[in-house]
């Protein structure tokens, strides 16, 4: 369903100032859909993702994978999205809200997209999760908004399509997650290498 807005020139502006790295929102579901209800606190499970989410497991919960091979290692256990996004999305036309894009994790000043593989994010007190890679969009966005999978890709210098919906984790320490907690980015040691979708 598309949500027609007039973007706001005050809220663009804003946008343009540094953010402290924070969680801005929350969300899981249990069952199999593309959003996800927004949370007070979410609860990560190490090896797992998020308790009582769908997606949680140690093997691939999303269902066309699992269908392809249920056996792999689950690398979608937590999906986590800048809130950056949806400002740039509005300014489209397209109203997004956090969670609604299926994501469990909304950041606020963190340029998840540029991180390389194996970056750590500490979420929270004590909560760890490793980016794994991107995730990939899929139809299913359009069929959330008409036209919003266009604006979730762009194109790279060499003109290869580039996924703008976020990233994908495993949990490495568990913990509690609120909105407003911190963000702390923790980049790997050695050659850095760029993330693939996942």
């Amino acid at each position: 369903m598309r949500r027609d807005v007039e973007p706001d020139p005050a809220r663009s502006a804003a946008s343009t100032a540094p953010r402290v790295p924070r969680v801005a929102s929350v969300a899981a579901a249990a069952q199999h859909r593309f959003s996800k209800e927004s949370q007070p606190v979410i609860r990560l499970v190490e090896g797992l993702g998020v308790e009582g989410d769908a997606h949680l497991g140690a093997t691939v919960q999303h269902r066309s994978r699992v269908r392809r091979d249920p056996t792999q290692p689950n690398l979608r256990q937590v999906h986590l999205l800048p809130g950056e996004l949806f400002e740039e999305v509005l300014g489209a036309g397209h109203r997004v809200l956090p969670g609604e894009l299926g994501e469990n994790v909304t950041t606020s000043g963190v340029d998840l997209l540029a991180l390389p593989t194996g970056t750590v994010l500490l979420l929270g007190d004590v909560a760890e999760v490793v980016v794994t890679g991107l995730r990939n969009p899929c139809r299913q966005i359009d069929d959330f908004q008409g036209g919003l999978l266009r604006q979730v890709l762009s194109r790279d210098a060499d003109g290869a399509v580039v996924p703008r919906a976020g990233v994908m984790g495993v949990v490495r320490r568990g913990g509690e997650v609120r909105p407003g907690g911190p963000v702390v980015v923790v980049l790997p040691d050695g050659p850095h290498r760029p993330l693939e979708p996942v």
